[in-house]
Protein backbone atom coordinates (compact mmCIF):
# COMPACT_ATOMS: atom_id res chain seq x y z
CA UNK A 1 0.00 0.00 0.00
CA UNK A 2 0.86 3.64 -1.14
CA UNK A 3 1.65 5.63 2.08
CA UNK A 4 0.42 9.07 1.31
CA UNK A 5 2.53 12.23 3.24
CA UNK A 6 1.05 13.79 6.00
CA UNK A 7 1.82 16.81 7.55
CA UNK A 8 1.35 17.18 11.35
CA UNK A 9 0.93 20.47 12.07
CA UNK A 10 -0.50 22.33 15.08
CA UNK A 11 -1.29 26.34 15.36
CA UNK A 12 -0.98 27.43 11.86
CA UNK A 13 -3.97 28.25 9.76
CA UNK A 14 -4.67 26.33 7.02
CA UNK A 15 -4.86 29.07 4.40
CA UNK A 16 -1.28 30.31 5.24
CA UNK A 17 -0.48 26.22 5.07
CA UNK A 18 -1.81 26.07 1.70
CA UNK A 19 0.16 29.35 0.36
CA UNK A 20 2.99 28.24 1.62
CA UNK A 21 3.13 24.20 0.34
CA UNK A 22 1.98 25.39 -3.52
CA UNK A 23 5.78 27.22 -3.66
CA UNK A 24 7.58 24.93 -3.17
CA UNK A 25 10.36 25.37 -6.59
CA UNK A 26 13.63 26.66 -6.25
CA UNK A 27 14.42 29.33 -3.70
CA UNK A 28 16.32 32.90 -4.32
CA UNK A 29 18.09 34.74 -2.03
CA UNK A 30 15.04 37.27 -1.00
CA UNK A 31 13.37 33.80 0.17
CA UNK A 32 15.84 33.15 2.14
CA UNK A 33 16.41 36.47 3.54
CA UNK A 34 12.67 36.28 4.47
CA UNK A 35 12.33 33.20 5.96
CA UNK A 36 15.27 34.00 8.38
CA UNK A 37 12.62 37.03 9.67
CA UNK A 38 9.45 35.15 10.98
CA UNK A 39 9.31 33.71 13.89
CA UNK A 40 10.55 30.39 14.36
CA UNK A 41 7.67 27.85 14.19
CA UNK A 42 9.82 25.44 15.93
CA UNK A 43 11.87 22.29 14.57
CA UNK A 44 10.93 19.78 11.69
CA UNK A 45 11.11 16.26 10.86
CA UNK A 46 11.48 15.14 7.77
CA UNK A 47 10.87 11.14 8.52
CA UNK A 48 13.02 8.32 6.74
CA UNK A 49 11.05 5.07 5.15
CA UNK A 50 8.91 3.59 8.02
CA UNK A 51 7.68 6.95 8.86
CA UNK A 52 6.28 7.65 12.45
CA UNK A 53 5.00 4.39 14.53
CA UNK A 54 8.15 2.42 13.74
CA UNK A 55 8.79 1.73 17.25
CA UNK A 56 12.66 2.52 16.69
CA UNK A 57 14.41 4.96 14.45
CA UNK A 58 12.00 7.72 13.46
CA UNK A 59 10.17 7.51 17.16
CA UNK A 60 12.79 8.45 18.62
CA UNK A 61 13.39 11.37 16.52
CA UNK A 62 9.50 12.22 17.48
CA UNK A 63 11.06 11.81 21.44
CA UNK A 64 12.95 14.86 20.42
CA UNK A 65 11.47 17.02 18.73
CA UNK A 66 8.43 16.35 21.63
CA UNK A 67 10.79 17.24 24.22
CA UNK A 68 11.80 20.69 22.39
CA UNK A 69 7.83 21.27 21.99
CA UNK A 70 7.16 20.99 25.77
CA UNK A 71 10.45 22.62 27.16
CA UNK A 72 10.61 25.57 24.49
CA UNK A 73 6.75 26.22 23.34
CA UNK A 74 7.09 25.16 19.77
CA UNK A 75 4.37 24.12 17.28
CA UNK A 76 6.60 21.90 15.24
CA UNK A 77 6.25 19.66 12.69
CA UNK A 78 6.67 16.06 11.50
CA UNK A 79 6.65 15.11 7.62
CA UNK A 80 5.98 11.60 6.67
CA UNK A 81 8.15 9.94 3.06
CA UNK A 82 6.31 8.49 0.17
CA UNK A 83 6.69 5.47 -1.10
CA UNK A 84 8.93 5.35 -4.13
CA UNK A 85 10.09 9.13 -4.08
CA UNK A 86 12.89 10.86 -5.93
CA UNK A 87 15.78 13.15 -4.45
CA UNK A 88 13.90 15.97 -5.92
CA UNK A 89 10.80 15.36 -3.49
CA UNK A 90 12.50 15.22 -0.39
CA UNK A 91 14.06 18.77 -1.90
CA UNK A 92 10.86 20.23 -2.31
CA UNK A 93 9.75 18.64 1.36
CA UNK A 94 12.57 20.67 2.89
CA UNK A 95 12.54 23.55 0.94
CA UNK A 96 8.68 23.79 2.02
CA UNK A 97 9.42 23.77 5.43
CA UNK A 98 12.87 26.17 5.52
CA UNK A 99 9.91 28.44 3.83
CA UNK A 100 7.33 28.15 6.20
CA UNK A 101 9.82 29.45 9.35
CA UNK A 102 10.69 25.84 10.71
CA UNK A 103 14.19 26.33 12.22
CA UNK A 104 16.41 23.75 12.56
CA UNK A 105 14.86 21.02 9.80
CA UNK A 106 15.95 17.77 9.85
CA UNK A 107 16.49 14.28 7.66
CA UNK A 108 15.98 11.63 9.73
CA UNK A 109 18.00 8.87 7.67
CA UNK A 110 21.41 9.09 5.58
CA UNK A 111 18.60 8.95 2.56
CA UNK A 112 18.39 13.07 2.76
CA UNK A 113 22.03 13.57 2.31
CA UNK A 114 21.77 14.95 -1.22
CA UNK A 115 18.48 16.98 -0.30
CA UNK A 116 19.86 18.41 2.74
CA UNK A 117 23.06 19.50 1.40
CA UNK A 118 21.34 21.24 -1.75
CA UNK A 119 18.71 22.94 0.39
CA UNK A 120 21.08 24.08 2.98
CA UNK A 121 22.74 26.20 0.57
CA UNK A 122 20.00 27.92 -0.53
CA UNK A 123 18.59 28.81 3.22
CA UNK A 124 22.03 29.28 5.09
CA UNK A 125 20.33 31.35 7.76
CA UNK A 126 18.47 28.18 8.72
CA UNK A 127 20.07 25.37 10.21
CA UNK A 128 19.79 21.72 9.11
CA UNK A 129 20.48 18.65 10.22
CA UNK A 130 20.91 15.45 8.89
CA UNK A 131 20.62 11.69 11.21
CA UNK A 132 23.40 9.29 10.25
CA UNK A 133 25.79 11.22 7.96
CA UNK A 134 28.50 12.99 7.96
CA UNK A 135 29.37 13.42 4.47
CA UNK A 136 27.56 17.08 4.60
CA UNK A 137 30.69 19.75 5.19
CA UNK A 138 28.39 23.52 5.85
CA UNK A 139 28.28 26.24 8.40
CA UNK A 140 24.51 25.67 8.80
CA UNK A 141 24.47 21.80 8.96
CA UNK A 142 24.81 19.33 11.68
CA UNK A 143 25.83 15.87 11.32
CA UNK A 144 24.30 13.54 14.19
CA UNK A 145 25.99 10.65 13.93
CA UNK A 146 26.61 7.28 16.36
CA UNK A 147 28.96 4.99 16.94
CA UNK A 148 26.31 2.26 16.46
CA UNK A 149 28.98 -0.43 16.52
CA UNK A 150 29.80 -0.10 19.99
CA UNK A 151 26.29 -0.57 21.48
CA UNK A 152 26.01 -3.57 18.76
CA UNK A 153 29.14 -5.06 20.50
CA UNK A 154 27.40 -5.02 23.91
CA UNK A 155 24.20 -6.53 22.24
CA UNK A 156 26.87 -9.14 20.80
CA UNK A 157 27.91 -10.22 24.24
CA UNK A 158 24.87 -10.27 26.08
CA UNK A 159 23.63 -12.52 23.30
CA UNK A 160 26.78 -14.66 23.90
CA UNK A 161 25.81 -14.93 27.33
CA UNK A 162 21.91 -15.98 26.55
CA UNK A 163 22.32 -18.04 24.15
CA UNK A 164 21.61 -22.06 24.91
CA UNK A 165 22.12 -22.96 21.34
CA UNK A 166 25.28 -21.21 21.02
CA UNK A 167 23.70 -19.77 17.60
CA UNK A 168 22.18 -16.40 17.76
CA UNK A 169 20.94 -14.38 14.36
CA UNK A 170 21.17 -10.50 12.60
CA UNK A 171 18.95 -9.38 10.76
CA UNK A 172 19.69 -6.20 8.81
CA UNK A 173 16.67 -3.81 6.82
CA UNK A 174 19.04 -3.02 4.18
CA UNK A 175 22.59 -4.43 3.33
CA UNK A 176 24.72 -0.61 2.76
CA UNK A 177 27.58 0.32 5.30
CA UNK A 178 25.48 2.23 7.89
CA UNK A 179 23.80 -1.30 8.70
CA UNK A 180 26.95 -3.15 8.24
CA UNK A 181 28.54 -1.18 11.10
CA UNK A 182 25.76 -3.11 13.66
CA UNK A 183 26.30 -6.68 12.08
CA UNK A 184 29.79 -5.73 12.78
CA UNK A 185 29.47 -4.64 16.08
CA UNK A 186 27.45 -7.34 17.00
CA UNK A 187 29.97 -10.17 15.74
CA UNK A 188 32.57 -9.07 17.45
CA UNK A 189 30.96 -8.92 20.69
CA UNK A 190 30.00 -12.35 20.21
CA UNK A 191 33.07 -13.60 19.30
CA UNK A 192 34.97 -11.83 21.77
CA UNK A 193 32.61 -13.32 23.99
CA UNK A 194 32.15 -16.69 23.02
CA UNK A 195 34.53 -18.11 19.84
CA UNK A 196 32.04 -21.24 19.80
CA UNK A 197 28.54 -19.19 19.16
CA UNK A 198 27.68 -18.86 15.70
CA UNK A 199 26.60 -15.90 14.36
CA UNK A 200 23.53 -16.38 11.20
CA UNK A 201 22.87 -12.95 8.93
CA UNK A 202 20.42 -12.13 6.87
CA UNK A 203 19.62 -8.67 5.39
CA UNK A 204 16.23 -7.87 3.79
CA UNK A 205 17.28 -6.15 0.70
CA UNK A 206 19.53 -4.71 -1.31
CA UNK A 207 18.00 -0.96 -1.44
CA UNK A 208 15.75 0.69 0.86
CA UNK A 209 13.30 1.12 -1.94
CA UNK A 210 12.42 -2.72 -2.37
CA UNK A 211 10.98 -2.49 1.64
CA UNK A 212 14.19 -3.74 4.19
CA UNK A 213 13.35 -0.76 6.15
CA UNK A 214 9.94 -0.86 6.17
CA UNK A 215 8.30 -4.65 5.68
CA UNK A 216 7.59 -6.55 9.12
CA UNK A 217 6.88 -9.18 7.01
CA UNK A 218 9.71 -9.92 5.70
CA UNK A 219 11.36 -9.81 9.28
CA UNK A 220 9.47 -12.07 10.58
CA UNK A 221 10.21 -14.54 7.58
CA UNK A 222 13.62 -13.75 7.69
CA UNK A 223 13.39 -14.46 11.74
CA UNK A 224 11.62 -17.83 11.38
CA UNK A 225 14.29 -19.28 8.57
CA UNK A 226 17.08 -18.36 11.80
CA UNK A 227 15.12 -19.65 14.22
CA UNK A 228 14.70 -22.88 11.88
CA UNK A 229 18.42 -23.05 12.01
CA UNK A 230 18.67 -23.32 15.95
CA UNK A 231 19.01 -19.23 16.88
CA UNK A 232 18.00 -18.28 19.81
CA UNK A 233 18.95 -14.91 19.81
CA UNK A 234 18.09 -12.73 17.19
CA UNK A 235 19.28 -8.93 17.15
CA UNK A 236 17.38 -6.74 14.20
CA UNK A 237 18.77 -3.72 12.81
CA UNK A 238 15.81 -2.79 10.70
CA UNK A 239 13.66 -0.11 11.48
CA UNK A 240 9.59 -1.33 11.11
CA UNK A 241 10.94 -4.69 9.93
CA UNK A 242 12.64 -5.58 12.84
CA UNK A 243 8.88 -5.66 14.59
CA UNK A 244 8.48 -8.52 12.49
CA UNK A 245 11.49 -10.22 14.06
CA UNK A 246 10.22 -9.14 17.43
CA UNK A 247 6.93 -11.40 16.42
CA UNK A 248 8.60 -14.04 15.37
CA UNK A 249 11.21 -14.64 18.79
CA UNK A 250 7.89 -13.81 20.85
CA UNK A 251 6.06 -16.77 19.14
CA UNK A 252 8.83 -19.14 19.51
CA UNK A 253 9.57 -17.96 23.18
CA UNK A 254 13.62 -17.12 21.89
CA UNK A 255 14.94 -13.78 22.76
CA UNK A 256 15.26 -10.61 20.39
CA UNK A 257 17.15 -7.53 20.95
CA UNK A 258 15.92 -4.33 19.99
CA UNK A 259 17.65 -1.14 17.92
CA UNK A 260 17.43 2.47 18.30
CA UNK A 261 15.00 2.92 20.59
CA UNK A 262 14.04 0.68 24.12
CA UNK A 263 11.56 -1.40 22.52
CA UNK A 264 10.58 -3.27 25.67
CA UNK A 265 8.95 0.36 26.64
CA UNK A 266 7.23 0.88 23.23
CA UNK A 267 3.62 0.55 23.71
CA UNK A 268 2.87 -1.36 20.35
CA UNK A 269 5.45 -4.14 21.01
CA UNK A 270 3.67 -4.75 24.67
CA UNK A 271 2.69 -7.69 23.57
CA UNK A 272 5.90 -9.14 23.13
CA UNK A 273 8.00 -7.02 25.94
CA UNK A 274 9.31 -10.44 27.75
CA UNK A 275 10.79 -11.63 24.92
CA UNK A 276 12.80 -8.52 24.08
CA UNK A 277 16.48 -9.66 26.48
CA UNK A 278 17.58 -5.75 25.58
CA UNK A 279 17.56 -2.87 22.92
CA UNK A 280 21.23 -1.27 21.33
CA UNK A 281 20.03 2.23 21.64
CA UNK A 282 20.92 5.25 20.30
CA UNK A 283 19.96 8.37 21.48
CA UNK A 284 18.45 10.17 18.50
CA UNK A 285 15.78 11.85 20.42
CA UNK A 286 18.59 13.76 22.85
CA UNK A 287 20.73 14.97 19.46
CA UNK A 288 17.52 15.92 18.01
CA UNK A 289 16.42 18.21 20.48
CA UNK A 290 19.80 19.55 21.68
CA UNK A 291 20.28 20.77 17.79
CA UNK A 292 16.98 22.82 18.56
CA UNK A 293 17.70 23.84 21.50
CA UNK A 294 21.25 25.18 20.07
CA UNK A 295 18.91 27.38 17.32
CA UNK A 296 16.60 28.86 20.24
CA UNK A 297 19.94 29.57 22.37
CA UNK A 298 21.28 31.51 19.37
CA UNK A 299 24.44 29.05 19.15
CA UNK A 300 22.94 26.35 16.50
CA UNK A 301 25.18 23.33 16.77
CA UNK A 302 27.41 22.30 13.32
CA UNK A 303 29.29 19.87 11.50
CA UNK A 304 29.90 16.35 12.97
CA UNK A 305 28.34 15.46 16.00
CA UNK A 306 28.99 11.98 16.90
CA UNK A 307 27.37 10.11 20.54
CA UNK A 308 29.15 7.18 21.51
CA UNK A 309 29.37 5.03 24.31
CA UNK A 310 31.60 7.85 26.15
CA UNK A 311 29.39 10.36 25.83
CA UNK A 312 26.20 8.61 26.16
CA UNK A 313 25.04 8.74 22.74
CA UNK A 314 24.07 5.11 22.53
CA UNK A 315 23.77 2.53 25.22
CA UNK A 316 22.51 -0.91 26.30
CA UNK A 317 18.54 -0.49 27.55
CA UNK A 318 18.04 -2.00 31.18
CA UNK A 319 15.05 -2.23 31.38
CA UNK A 320 13.55 -5.97 31.00
CA UNK A 321 14.41 -7.29 34.12
CA UNK A 322 15.20 -10.49 33.35
CA UNK A 323 18.28 -8.72 31.70
CA UNK A 324 19.02 -6.26 34.11
CA UNK A 325 18.99 -8.80 37.20
CA UNK A 326 21.11 -11.46 35.22
CA UNK A 327 24.55 -11.25 36.72
CA UNK A 328 26.48 -13.02 34.48
CA UNK A 329 25.08 -11.04 31.26
CA UNK A 330 25.56 -7.65 33.87
CA UNK A 331 29.35 -8.10 34.61
CA UNK A 332 30.05 -9.40 30.84
CA UNK A 333 28.31 -6.23 29.50
CA UNK A 334 30.15 -3.89 32.15
CA UNK A 335 33.43 -5.01 31.40
CA UNK A 336 33.29 -4.84 27.96
CA UNK A 337 31.61 -0.81 28.13
CA UNK A 338 34.57 -0.22 30.34
CA UNK A 339 37.15 -1.65 27.61
CA UNK A 340 35.24 0.28 24.82
CA UNK A 341 35.68 3.59 27.31
CA UNK A 342 39.27 2.93 27.75
CA UNK A 343 40.39 2.06 24.54
CA UNK A 344 41.30 -1.55 25.10
CA UNK A 345 38.44 -2.93 22.62
CA UNK A 346 37.92 -0.96 19.29
CA UNK A 347 34.78 -2.11 17.31
CA UNK A 348 35.26 -2.92 14.08
CA UNK A 349 32.97 -1.11 11.33
CA UNK A 350 33.07 -3.54 8.65
CA UNK A 351 31.74 -7.42 8.95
Amino acid sequence: MRRVSRLTLAGVCTAALAVTVSACGSSSTSSSSSSSEKKNLGLALAYDVGGKGDQSFNDAATAGLEKADKEFGYKSNAVEPQDGESDADKVQRLESLAKQGYNPVIGVGYAYAPAVKDVAAKYPKVTFGIVDDNTIKAANVADLVFHEEQASYLAGVAAAKATKTKTVGFVGGVNVPLIQKFEAGFRQGVTDTDKSVKVKSQYLTETAAEGGFSSPDKGESAADGQIDAGADVIYAAAGLSGQGVIKAAAAKKIWAIGVDSDQYNQTALASYKDYILTSAMKNVAGAVYDLAKSVKDGKPQSGEIRGSLSNGGVSLSNSNPKFADDTAIQDAVKKAEEGIKAGTITVKTTV
